[in-house]
């Protein structure tokens, strides 16, 4: 299975197990032990460790305390210290979740158990960085799915659990007020949160309630060539400014009511609300002299002043209301649960464009972060000429209903054998749209349809005064974002919209999913489990949209497709001692396309050119086998190790189709298509213990690393029309970082608790290029290594200061096409601060 990877040896796993199995009597905790209380980071740590230990598949997690432990603004960042879990970053900020070099998109997210739709239009991940982190109870990744879970996840489910008041042995009303300073816009943003919990009517009926609201005001400066090198020579590069502010807002509930023994009550909603409103200013280079520029060389060039101004709002919200009943010796649960996501973006400057042709004298100096630099009319506004104006609008709708039953019942066999049956059955209805609307606007006569109106045509009508504060070069003064909205306030909608643009990327797909599962659960001996199951799943999509002619004619296409798949499952413990389990799993798993790839839209350039959806591929499917062995440490430190492999069919990707079908007359036709074979395998190592060995001070101490070495590998092709022969590639799959390490340094001493952490990521392929069979071709995202603390002090019991630097290094994010010295996007985004004070008020 691991052959073909010299980087992980068939011996690691046998070779942790004889370790941890040699030095069991030593280590294993004695009958009888001394009562300690644990609080903090150690707390948080053993709770942790409790779930993961009590799973019957493979679980990591992060509980309530850890969160707030971690100098982390969303939950995508607090799952980022997980063993084989790593996030995208944008901007900074986490925002999608990778587990086990599957990206986002392979991965499923669920809220309280019932799957999260994704308010984006185009993909099924879902961006963590709606959630803030101070919102959750704990966050569980699943790795090995059981056959009475949603088989949709190749890399794990991450389950986001929220509050209840049961999880309490008390009321709690808690607040907590910040604010944040952020080294690259000197901008300071505030946030607040408030949490309570209390249980009523005897202690029947618990209600939980928390409320997060934070701002942050932040910049980012990046340069992006987008590829353009001809031979180490440059052929356009853009300058970029950004000023966003994000916004959230989220509130939880949770309501459980359980009047006797053997019967509850529950509904669980949340509420998450994200915006970001955004700045880009840039200035672009391009229709170099000679097509391109070598380093420290001179040319004549084009030179844009472009500004984009939006602001898009994501909103998730997610219901579950279900009980649980005890009919005799079965046991009941049933749920409905409601989730949606949106996307809504009103009417955007997408681009208001100022141009000025033949500036000579134009250079840059480095390839990695290039340098533009130029003579003064580069930087004059007024010797720009407005260009074009372009409006956009969206909303895209992404909303999922199921419903489920499950029945089980605990059955003992002769000689005290335990039996766990379990069968059930779930109905999941899933709706996505997207509307888009755009309009243009340029050049003409008063009686032109698109005619940008009477005015002013130099961008010195249009800029500020003042000049952008860009670290890497200069670009001038900053654009009226006002200015150029008042110019086009009282501007005709109709006559400018864009058809194409605005039907083709309109669509509206249904995803119908019914279930069934049986499982069994048995103890073959006090410290033997196995739990076998199988799982069915049938599928129903369709999809509606638009299809656009060479000479432009719109009209509708429309597609469906059914399968069924099969889904065995088969998970084992076994207790070496009290304190070391061997687990193994075998597990199956589909996930769909994402809904870009599944668009019925097609787009005929020209007779030999076009860009192609392809709602007829399959899903993704992988067998899934992961062998590990974990000891604890005491009561609250664990060390683990476990190597997976997975096996994928249908591994889709974007490539030219031309040459094959019905494109066999064409030359370039971008689409995707299914891969023969995919494979991603790997070792997660883990260790994490408080040193309360060591003597006095020093006892304080908490330490944890844990590492992921991954290696993946897949199929890619394209038909090569010259040759007329089917060319194919061997590549890692985008997203696949071969080394992730978390190392974690805490300290606690009685109101002190203090934590470092460092988050490394090897290298990744981001996307293939447009030749997918070309290595020249890829872009790549270069390895990243942050650095986060956190400090707190309790003033008393009942107050709390804390303190928080996020990416102290100040680790930039860069991508390179082919080699690491040719930029596609190098982006920097500063060091961020954050004061806090929390008040438990009972």
């Amino acid at each position: 299975m691991f052959r073909d990877n010299p980087s992980i040896p068939l011996t690691a796993l046998a070779t942790a197990a004889l370790l941890l199995s040699a030095s069991a009597q030593a280590q294993t905790p004695p009958e009888k032990v001394e009562t300690v209380v644990v609080t903090g980071q150690a707390s948080s740590l053993r709770k942790a460790l409790k779930m993961q230990e009590n799973a019957d598949n493979i679980v990591s997690a992060v509980v309530a305390d850890d969160i707030g432990a971690l100098p982390d603004v969303n939950a995508a960042e607090s799952l980022a210290r997980l063993p084989g879990v790593s996030v995208q970053r944008d901007q900074g900020e986490g925002r999608y979740v990778v587990v086990r070099g599957l990206g986002p998109d392979m991965n499923t997210i669920t809220i309280n158990g019932s799957l999260m739709p994704s308010p984006e239009a185009s993909r099924r991940g879902v961006s963590m960085d709606v959630l803030p982190s101070g919102l959750i109870r704990s966050l569980e990744v699943i790795k090995s799915l059981t056959p009475d879970m949603d088989a949709n996840s190749l890399g794990g489910t991450v389950d986001v659990k929220t509050l209840s008041a049961f999880d309490l042995p008390k009321s709690l009303l808690s607040a907590g007020l910040s604010a944040s300073r952020d080294s690259l816009s000197h901008q300071t943003s505030p946030a607040g949160s408030l949490l309570g919990a209390t249980r009523l009517m005897g202690g029947t009926l618990g209600v939980a309630a928390a409320l997060n609201v934070d701002q942050r005001k932040f910049g980012s400066e990046d340069v992006e060539t987008d590829g353009a090198w001809n031979a180490g020579k440059l052929a356009g590069v853009e300058l970029r400014h950004y000023r966003p502010n994000r916004d959230r807002a989220a509130f939880a509930t949770n309501i459980d009511y359980k009047p006797s023994e053997g019967r509850s009550y529950y509904a669980r909603g949340m509420l998450a609300r994200f915006s970001d409103d955004e700045e880009r200013d840039r200035l672009t280079i391009s229709n170099i002299t000679g097509g391109s520029v070598a380093e420290g060389a001179t040319a004549t060039v084009r030179a844009e002043r472009r500004l984009r101004a939006r602001k898009y709002t994501r909103t998730l919200t997610s219901l579950v209301l279900g009980t649980e009943q005890d009919w005799g010796d079965w046991t009941v649960q049933a749920n409905v649960g409601l989730g949606n996501g949106t996307e809504r973006t009103p009417e955007q400057l997408n681009d208001a464009r100022f141009r000025q042709n033949n500036v000579a004298g134009v250079s840059f100096t480095d390839t990695v972060k290039p340098i533009v630099t130029g003579p003064s009319t580069l930087y004059d506004a007024s010797k720009f000429t407005l260009n074009a104006f372009t409006l956009q609008k969206r909303a895209s709708d992404d909303n999922e209903h199921n419903a489920r039953v499950d029945l089980s019942r605990a059955i003992s066999l002769a000689g005290g054998t335990k039996l766990d049956l379990k069968f059930g059955a779930k109905l999941s209805r899933r709706e996505k749209k997207n509307d888009t609307d755009q309009w243009s606007y340029s050049s003409g006569t008063a009686t032109s349809p698109n005619y940008w109106g009477a005015g002013p045509t130099t961008l010195s009508a249009f800029v500020t005064g003042q000049t952008l504060d860009f670290s890497m070069g200069a670009i001038g003064p900053a654009m009226d974002t006002a200015a150029i909205r008042t110019r086009l306030a009282a501007l005709p909608r109709d006559a400018a919209k864009v058809a194409g643009a605005s039907a083709l990327a309109d669509y509206e797909m249904h995803e119908d999913i019914d279930a069934a599962y049986v499982q069994a659960s048995l103890d073959l001996s006090p410290a033997w489990n196995v739990l076998a199951g199988l799982r069915h799943e049938r599928t129903r999509f369709d999809a509606a949209g638009f299809a656009s002619s060479v000479a432009g004619a719109l009209s509708a296409t429309q597609s469906d497709k059914g399968y069924a798949n099969w889904l065995p499952g088969l998970h084992t413990r076994y207790k070496l001692d009290r304190a070391t389990s061997l687990r193994a799993a075998w597990t199956n798993s589909v996930v769909r396309p994402n809904f870009d790839q599944l668009s019925p839209a097609v787009t005929l350039s020209s007779t030999t050119e076009a860009s192609v959806g392809n709602p007829l591929l399959n899903p993704m499917r992988a067998h899934n086998l992961d062998v590990g062995v974990e000891r604890l440490l005491g009561e609250d430190g664990a060390v683990s190790a476990y190597l997976f492999h997975k096996d994928i069919k249908d591994f889709t990707y974007a490539t030219n189709l031309a040459g094959t079908g019905d494109w066999a007359g064409y030359t370039s036709v971008t689409g995707y298509a299914n891969g023969a074979k995919a494979s991603v395998q790997g070792v997660e190592l883990s260790w994490q213990q408080p040193l309360r060995m060591l003597p006095g001070w020093m006892s304080g101490f908490i330490v944890g690393t844990n590492a992921a070495f991954t290696h993946s590998r897949a199929d890619v092709a394209r038909y090569d029309t010259a040759s007329q022969t089917q060319r194919v590639r061997s590549s890692r799959m985008p997203g696949q970082s071969d080394t992730t390490v978390n190392l974690m340094l805490g300290y606690e001493a009685g109101p002190l608790s203090t934590r470092l952490a460092v988050n490394h990521k090897s290298k990744y392929l981001l996307q293939f290029g447009s030749d997918v069979t070309s290595p020249a071709q890829d872009q790549v995202v270069a390895g990243q290594r942050q650095l986060d603390l956190s400090v707190s002090y309790k003033v008393t019991p009942a107050v709390q200061l804390t303190f928080e630097g996020v990416n102290l290094n100040n680790e930039h994010y860069y991508t390179y096409v082919g080699v690491p010295q040719l930029n596609y996007q190098y982006e920097q985004y500063g060091r961020t601060y954050k004061l806090g004070l929390k008040i438990a008020l009972f």
